[in-house]
């Protein structure tokens, strides 16, 4: 019998490599800024106003989170490659306004339009084109993984590349970078030879309503709105704080980069922990309470240079550990069907907190005062606390997707039926339209080799 192929072929690798890159790229244009925009903005005409400030550094967040899913709707339509470079574009247009802009207000316009460049969901969709069933869980990884990488790299460079050609110049930069991604996407990234719905990585409005109603995934909701709601905050504040400890801008890289690299070092045993011994639930509770922890020792002792260096390893280490399990938990708690649903409002969501946190630091530092976001992040976590504590543990599962042959409806629901019995088998989705399968299975004493044969054969 042929067995399934382990290994990813040259065209999906290049495929997944070159998305992969097209999502970092957009994503460092939007982090790299963090470190250095807040006392960048504070010397614009208008940017003596916080508030202002927080909007301008979020604005991207709320043009994101609102067509974010819709551009994924356009990209079955129109095409996955068109909307990819309307998004480009239009993120590119963003930056060279943010970078030309002379006050606060036309950084806000730049930072609207950025947002408004929601390529993401589109990126996602052609993945899942361009990547047999058995590898897009590889792929979307390779995905996950940069976005990880490029955010501890824009922490390092930002005050580099600020001290050689300043904030404009970051924003140009990132401009020219989204321009040169178009070749990317002409060049390297292959044209799908089909463009079709996937149920697992695109959303759909059939099962919104599921996804609202189900009080699990709104837990989960809620801790990524609070996440980037707090990263946004922190970056209000932060900046301010390093200068005032004494180290110039140029500087700030001294305490990002050591941080950085300690803290994604530091996040790996409990990751694994949580997936390999099912402790899910107790790492997540435990690295909210550690954030929180950051968020208090960034307040208390904010006089040392060496307080707020453990305050932010402290935060950045619970930060990656939630980052990384919050997608994981996302996909164990989602029914299969609506999981590219599930996905999509959680991405929404996401980018929404940014927006929220970053427009709330500004207006706690303009009207109560700097100490005030630190007391809204701490606030905020403690909440977050009280309503992951509900939480049902997730159960100790994987999801395993598997190309089909051509079949009827009736065979579909057949192999169906034959895949929910075998061992280790949770839950089973089988979309003949899609030709996969896609089982929910346990990590421990699932029957692999049954599955194999039942697809093989068909049914």
């Amino acid at each position: 019998m042929q067995q399934i192929s382990e290994a990813m072929t040259p065209a999906e690798r290049r495929a997944s490599t070159g998305l992969a890159s097209i999502y970092g790229l957009r994503m460092l244009g939007l982090f790299i800024i963090l470190p250095v925009f807040a006392l960048y903005a504070e010397h614009l005409p208008g940017g003596e106003s916080h508030l202002l400030m927080g909007i301008a550094l979020g604005a991207y967040g709320l043009t994101q989170a609102i067509l974010q899913i819709p551009a994924g709707w356009m990209s079955d339509r129109y095409g996955r490659k068109p909307v990819i470079y309307a998004s480009l574009i239009l993120f590119a247009i963003g930056s060279f306004i943010a970078a030309s802009a002379d006050n606060i207000y036309w950084v806000i316009l730049g930072r609207v339009v950025q947002g408004a460049g929601a390529l993401n969901a589109a990126v996602m969709a052609l993945t899942a084109d361009l990547t047999r069933e058995e590898h897009r869980t590889k792929a979307m990884a390779m995905i996950g993984i940069t976005i990880g990488i490029t955010f501890s790299i824009s922490m390092v460079l930002s005050p580099l590349l600020n001290s050689v050609i300043g904030v404009p110049g970051i924003f140009a930069l990132t401009g020219v970078l989204a321009l040169l991604a178009l070749g990317v996407v002409k060049w390297v990234i292959p044209d799908p030879a089909i463009t079709r719905f996937h149920s697992d990585t695109e959303a759909s409005s059939g099962h919104f309503a599921a996804v609202l109603r189900n009080k699990e995934l709104l837990r989960l909701d809620f801790g990524i709105f609070s996440l980037h709601a707090i990263l946004m905050s922190v970056f209000m504040q932060v900046p301010f704080v390093l200068k005032r400890d004494g180290l110039e801008v140029a500087q700030h890289w001294y305490v990002y980069l050591p941080v950085m690299l300690i803290a994604f070092f530091l996040m790996v045993p409990p990751i694994i922990i949580a997936e390999k011994k099912a402790k899910m639930k107790h790492i997540f509770m435990l690295s909210v309470a550690m954030a929180m922890l950051g968020q208090a020792l960034l307040m208390f002792a904010q006089n040392s240079l060496w307080g707020v260096a453990a305050a932010l390893l402290i935060f950045f280490t619970a930060f990656n550990v939630l980052e990384a399990t919050l997608p994981s938990m996302i996909s164990k708690i989602a029914p299969l069907a609506s999981k590219g649903t599930a996905m999509g409002v959680y991405s929404s969501v996401q980018f929404l907190g940014a927006f929220f946190g970053a427009a709330a630091g500004g207006a706690l530092m303009q009207y109560v005062g700097g100490n005030a976001v630190f007391v809204f992040a701490i606030l905020l976590l403690l909440v977050w606390l009280v309503v992951a504590s509900g939480m049902q543990p997730p159960a100790a599962v994987r999801t395993k997707m598997y190309h089909l042959a051509d079949m009827s409806a009736a065979q579909g629901a057949q192999l169906q039926q034959r895949l929910a019995q075998l061992q280790g088998v949770r839950e089973v989705m089988v979309v003949a339209a899609e030709n996969i399968a896609c089982l929910k299975v346990d990590m421990q004493g699932f029957d692999e080799n049954g599955v194999e044969q039942l697809v093989m054969k068909g049914a």
